[in-house]
């Protein structure tokens, strides 16, 4: 059976050999993965099957940089929930996107996770289109520090916070809003005493413009691209795929309910990441 650009061709849940004959076909692949492929690893995403928010959106930029208490709110959920963000490992999802690398498939992954679970798993041609969350930056002189380093800072000042207790949330955050973050200390930048910021790209913020023409030149040596377990509700990475949609260049999601780009795809399979891609391994 044809697969129709302009229509997805959906399959049951148990059957991925489209896919697997979707990889076989195309010998230079760019990769985009988004949340869900790192759910498996225990990070909650952000959106539900209809591509709708489960929780509250996520700090914005303007917030963060407004004022203090904002700040204030962002660092102490973010001293409960790097307790487990900083332990996760990749799941078989990772894994088998780095054996895609391995065996001269992928030209690129470009992912919109934070987590860094693609480079533990072994992939090396990858960019962060939204940056790193194990790594902390300083907005005005630019210096960085280890978010290990900003751990043990924000420890040091607000005693008692650490042992807290609060369900995690997506991109190292912790569900603590109940809390008075009045009092809570935010350490300010080592080098020169400026605001200090996770080195990843907030909503309202824009993506560095390097990140962006590395990935485009790697689209453009692409005959083919796979989405994986992105609901591509985010344009910085819906973008993407409409440049390949427009250079005709087939398209592949595997992602659980809805996506942005299903009128784009050729192909569609709703299944858990690890799962769909499983053949790889």
């Amino acid at each position: 059976m044809a697969i129709a650009a302009d229509r997805p061709y959906m399959r049951d849940m148990n059957d991925t050999a489209p896919l697997h004959d979707f990889i076989d076909r195309h010998r230079h692949i760019f990769v985009l993965t988004g949340a869900g492929c790192s759910t498996n690893s225990g990070i909650p995403d952000y959106r539900d099957e209809e591509g709708q928010w489960k929780r509250a959106q996520p700090m914005t930029f303007q917030a963060f940089m407004g004022g203090e208490p904002a700040r204030r709110r962002y660092w102490a959920r973010s001293l409960i929930g790097w307790r487990r963000f900083s332990q996760v490992r990749p799941n078989r999802a990772h894994d088998a996107l780095a054996r895609l690398e391995r065996g001269g498939k992928s030209v690129l992954l470009l992912t919109q996770n934070v987590d860094r679970l693609h480079q533990a798993a072994g992939s090396s041609r990858v960019v962060d289109l939204h940056g790193r969350l194990d790594r902390v930056r300083c907005t005005a002189c630019g210096e960085t520090i280890p978010r290990e380093a900003m751990q043990e800072a924000l420890i040091r000042l607000n005693p008692g916070w650490e042992e807290r207790e609060a369900g995690m949330a997506p991109d190292g955050d912790a569900d603590l809003d109940e809390e008075d973050f009045a009092s809570f200390a935010v350490p300010p930048c080592p080098a020169c005493g400026g605001v200090l910021k996770p080195d990843v790209v907030f909503f309202g913020e824009c993506v560095p413009k390097e990140r962006v023409e590395r990935a485009v030149g790697a689209l453009e040596e692409a005959d083919a691209m796979l989405v994986v377990g992105s609901s591509l509700m985010v344009y910085s990475g819906f973008r993407f795929v409409q440049a390949a949609a427009r250079a005709g260049k087939p398209i592949a999601a595997v992602n659980l309910g809805r996506t942005r780009a299903d009128p784009m795809l050729a192909l569609k399979v709703e299944q858990p990441c690890a799962e769909a891609l499983s053949f790889l391994l």
